[in-house]
């Protein structure tokens, strides 16, 4: 697995398709390995003619873990969230969004078109927004805007996401535990099998179990708030992806996403929850291409 420093940290990361195709860069979401990017799903753009990238967040997989910072107080940190006031965190989706560009300067990248799901589309819209000259477009799947007056995930898709994570001795409790929570985030109109899914949680076990790291990225999205007026700066071509069934992003929070992106164009999926599950992998890599060679024509 290579690795790249940027940012000042390291980013462990792979890469599929042709080095001089147009590049495409995914951005995955809270706690979640690279690796949830299905390589179906990576190989299915490099046919439609794109360099496609997938790295693992700082605190996650192979990529540098804050340990210097210890855990953080995440039940505090969403008290204070709630109640308006700021949230003190290690560091925040800006941090984030540099590490992205900064790989992107690592590997020589002058712009890219950014794709990111659940946290990883917050970390998107940023870059986005902040670095256009670096975006050829962006795409945000399953993500939210941040404004505090959307409506929340259901409790028991809020409950699996802030459970107490099993101990690192305990393999199959590790596995049991991710398998629920995708039984209960995932898509009902697109299920996984139990091979499947056990297959995943298996292989993001044992590449990395880090739950330390989850906690504090978890605050960083809190202490980050709301994005809707940087959203409204974003200039190059955007398409929000979202699920009609998604538990714990209401297909409310892609509505808003898309209504704060000007010219930004909404898809809903019906029957798709808060995961990138095999069915759906033809659907979103011909959103996601279509889009993109749209964007590179104008």
């Amino acid at each position: 697995m290579p690795v790249v420093t940027a940012n000042g940290i390291d980013i462990a990361y792979d890469e599929f398709g042709d080095p001089k195709a147009p590049a495409l860069l995914l951005i995955m979401g809270l706690g979640t390995q690279m690796i949830a990017w299905p390589v179906p799903f990576c190989e299915a753009l490099v046919q439609r003619g794109f360099r496609v990238l997938r790295f693992d967040n700082r605190d996650i997989g192979l990529s540098t873990k804050f340990d210097h910072v210890g855990p953080v107080d995440v039940a505090g940190a969403f008290a204070k969230a709630m109640s308006g006031q700021p949230v003190d965190a290690p560091y925040t989706l800006d941090d984030m969004a540099a590490d992205a560009v900064g790989f992107m300067d690592a590997l020589g990248i002058a712009r890219a078109h950014v794709v990111g799901a659940s946290m990883g589309g917050m970390i998107a819209q940023v870059v986005a927004a902040k670095y256009p000259d670096r975006t050829r477009s962006l795409v945000s799947i399953m993500s939210s805007s941040g404004a505090p007056d959307l409506p929340p995930g259901k409790p028991e898709a809020i409950g699996v996401l802030l459970a107490p994570r099993p101990d690192a001795d305990d393999r199959e409790k590790i596995i049991a535990h991710g398998m629920n929570v995708y039984r209960v985030i995932g898509s009902p109109g697109f299920p996984t099998s139990d091979a499947e899914l056990r297959a995943k949680i298996e292989q993001a076990t044992d590449r990395s179990y880090y739950p330390v790291g989850v906690g504090r990225q978890l605050v960083g999205v809190l202490a980050s708030g709301s994005r809707v007026d940087l959203l409204k700066t974003i200039k190059v071509p955007s398409l929000v992806l979202h699920g009609a069934d998604d538990p714990l992003v209401p297909v409310e929070a892609g509505k808003d996403t898309a209504k704060h992106i000007p010219g930004a164009k909404l898809t809903i999926i019906p029957g798709m929850g808060h995961d990138v599950a095999p069915g759906l992998v033809p659907i979103l890599a011909e959103a996601i291409a279509e889009h993109c060679l749209a964007a590179d024509k104008q």
